[in-house]
């Protein structure tokens, strides 16, 4: 057998590791990690705790980083480095943020993206230039427009964020056995807030009611724990219900483990960065650092995030805190996972041939730039859009990120083979594109918004209007009487005065659009392609701030909240959902069954009822008007099952259909399962009702159907009560 042995991997060939029997691919993942935890000494084992575990030098084992970053692409991190200059390793493809590809609505493309971002950062992980293990995806519901890190999640809808969840670690993880990389859900949990009126999400307690834990924080972690067996998952820094989340034994071991059964090999939490630290100084759950520490480890942390040391592993150990038990089982899960992804199997690995060829293919380049087309989202259109093609038309691009490829990407970014401006593909495309003389412009483009000194992790948003200074210029151009489209950056703003104005003739949302982020846009802008992208969250007014505190988890409305979410707000200046076409469609719904819950479950037998599949969902689609384009399918539900306050609606199902030419007609079929239909008690049981239901298409509504669910309501999911 040849040695693939680097000074970063381990040499299960030649070395002293290749005794022992964590090298011997016959066995299993935790046999063979059990036997390198058992050859380690007391003192490896502690300093191996940690996300910069020091390995150990005696047999073999080297250090190794768990902290990478991928949230959309092989990003830096003190575990991801890139290569300075050219040759191999100096960049990584770069898709649009997450926000913008939820906007896609097509789980098929985020599964794509999953399987490049996982390939290459494999392909790092193999050269030496990251490990195996990327902390993405973000799960957390974008619940409030002034969340710093939004625009890293999926959006604010559970049914949204899941399908986006379950398509990415589909996609970063692969089919086979082996793991291509161990993805992590994060930050487990109720962890939607920054910095915010002398707050942080250091010292915040996150007060949440068992319905809204079950039903919205927590529901994403489902999916990626107990149906999508992600790798790993990491806790986060605020408390919940006054336990921090990485000392919560309810949190860690009764609903992640327990109920949601997450016990396979290599299953394992590590803390988010330094959160550790915080159980005791910013949490004060704990007297010392060093009992907090403890704590953590023994509620089910296995690994602490760190910047530089700031846990005391060692005092915990000395003092007798930290049990033996403990230390043993953290590191077999830890190094279960590594044994898993093949770290130990050399070039003997499933993915052990990745290298420098699989980053930036053409195919993933294909991919970013297909990603941000079909999540750019129209938001107002009087025919002005699309601009057509016509020779010798002049462009006047101004704002801040016409021309400034460097905005492009967002947070946790890595370093793009390219960064296309709007300016540059308009170049590209044969126009004459300027940076001024609007006077002398057939049309004014203006690219405004919000880039990441706005928003971004430590940092709340305080207001959601556009800053005043864009738009006094807006007015001003508006005035020059030729067409003005704006295309807007970053998280949603309030576009009452953009919508109101008639001189504003179009708006895009780009989000932060990726690498090829200003050919998407063009492209968009020129006709070459359809916008089809639908919000993935609520565009709320701007007085929507003053209403709501961003501590207030509550969702539904009551005497002091306005509720949140289009599930339970009613006024939103654009609803999720909300895109505007280039053609128009019409939908209608084939007739639905009447439905009888003990039938429904009496055909199922799955483990977990709520995944019980319900008959699928047709409708079909016309495009009655002039331009071929894609088409989102969005099935919202509402009804007078279960308790008191209902959802306005609820999104139950959704598929994009692609390409749709003039006067094509179409099914979709759509599928949806027993849980999307069911509720929440107050107790957090998913619990099935009867009732009378209301299915309806798109946003604005286009069609509807009724459909009756007869019988006694049925409790799907249990929900495990808090010990007191």
């Amino acid at each position: 057998m040849k040695s693939s042995w680097a000074p970063y991997c381990p040499d299960c060939v030649n070395g002293p590791l290749a005794s022992l029997k964590v090298c011997d691919a016959t066995l299993s993942p935790p046999q063979r990690a059990a036997a390198l935890v058992a050859a380690m000494t007391t003192e490896e084992k502690l300093q191996n705790l940690v996300s910069k575990s020091k390995g150990a030098p005696r047999i073999g084992l080297p250090a190794y980083n768990w902290w990478s970053e991928a949230l959309h692409g092989v990003a830096y991190a003190p575990g991801t480095q890139f290569r300075s200059g050219d040759g191999p390793f100096n960049s990584s493809t770069s898709f649009p943020m997450p926000l913008l590809m939820a906007a896609t609505f097509d789980d098929e493309l985020i599964e794509k993206v999953g399987e490049v971002i996982g390939t290459e950062g494999r392909a790092f992980g193999n050269a030496g230039f990251s490990g195996f293990d990327y902390w993405t995806p973000n799960v957390n519901p974008f619940k409030d427009p002034r969340w710093g890190r939004g625009s890293e999640t999926p959006g604010e809808d559970i049914l949204r964020i899941k399908r986006y969840a379950a398509s990415m670690i589909r996609g970063l993880q692969g089919p086979v056995r082996e793991r291509r990389v161990v993805a992590t859900c994060k930050h487990y949990a109720a962890n939607d807030f920054e910095d915010w009126n002398g707050l942080t999400r250091h010292d915040f307690n996150a007060k949440v009611t068992l319905q809204d834990l079950a039903e919205y924080y927590l529901s994403p972690f489902q999916q990626c724990a107990r149906d999508s067996k992600v790798g790993s998952i990491m806790c986060s820094y605020n408390a919940v219900n006054g336990v921090p989340a990485c000392a919560n034994t309810y949190l860690m071991q009764t609903i992640l483990r327990e109920h949601w059964n997450w016990t396979a090999p290599g299953n394992y939490i590590t803390s988010d960065c330094e959160a550790v630290l915080d159980i005791s100084a910013n949490h004060h759950y704990a007297k010392t650092n060093t009992e907090g520490t403890a704590l953590a480890f023994e509620a089910g942390t296995d690994s602490s995030c760190e910047y530089e040391s700031s846990s005391d592993i060692p005092g915990a150990w000395t003092q007798g805190l930290l049990e033996q038990s403990t230390v043993d089982r953290a590191l077999r899960r830890l190094y279960e996972g590594l044994v898993q992804v093949g770290y130990f199997d050399g070039n003997h690995s499933e993915y052990a041939s990745l290298g420098w060829k699989e980053v930036n293919s053409p195919k993933s380049q294909e991919l970013a730039l297909q990603a941000a087309i079909e999540g750019i989202v129209l938001l107002k259109n009087d025919k002005t859009l699309p601009l057509g093609l016509e020779t010798g038309l002049k462009l006047a691009m101004i704002g801040f990120w016409a021309n400034d490829p460097k905005t492009l990407s967002g947070g946790y970014s890595g370093t793009p083979e390219f960064e296309h401006s709007p300016v540059y593909a308009a170049q590209a495309m044969g126009f004459s594109a300027a940076l001024a003389a609007a006077k002398d412009a057939n049309y004014i483009l203006y690219f405004g918004g919000q880039d990441t000194s706005a928003a971004g992790e430590t940092k709340d948003r305080t207001t959601i209007n556009w800053p005043e200074a864009q738009l006094q210029l807006i007015t001003t151009l508006s005035k020059l009487g030729k067409p003005l489209v704006v295309v807007q950056m970053g998280d949603q703003l309030d576009n009452t005065p953009l919508l109101a104005a008639k001189a504003v003739n179009s708006i895009l949302w780009a989000n932060w659009p990726g690498q090829d982020g200003g050919t998407a846009v063009m492209q968009i802008l020129t006709g070459l392609k359809s916008p089809a992208g639908r919000l993935p969250v609520t565009q709320y007014p701007a007085n929507y701030t003053a209403a709501v505190p961003m501590t207030d988890m509550n969702l539904r409305p009551s005497d002091k909240l306005p509720g949140r979410t289009y599930r339970w707000y009613p006024t939103a200046v654009q609803p999720f959902g909300f895109g505007l076409h280039y053609t128009t469609f019409q939908t209608k719904i084939a007739p639905l069954p009447h439905l009888v819950i003990k039938d429904l479950l009496s055909r199922c037998d799955n483990a977990y009822p709520d995944t019980c599949a319900l008959p699928s969902l047709e409708v079909e689609v016309t495009n009655s008007g002039k331009r071929s384009s894609d088409y989102v399918v969005l099935a919202f539900l509402a009804g007078d099952g279960g308790p008191k306050p209902y959802p306005i609606k609820t999104l139950v199902s959704y598929t994009r259909l692609r390409d749709l030419s003039p006067g094509n007609k179409t099914t979709a079929h759509l599928e949806w399962t027993l849980g999307d239909i069911s509720r929440y008690d107050e107790q957090g049981n998913t619990v099935l009702y009867p009732g009378t239901y209301t299915v309806t298409v798109d946003e604005p509504v286009q069609a509807s159907a009724r459909f009756v669910v007869e019988g006694k309501a049925v409790v799907l999911d249990r929900w495990p009560a808090p010990s007191d």
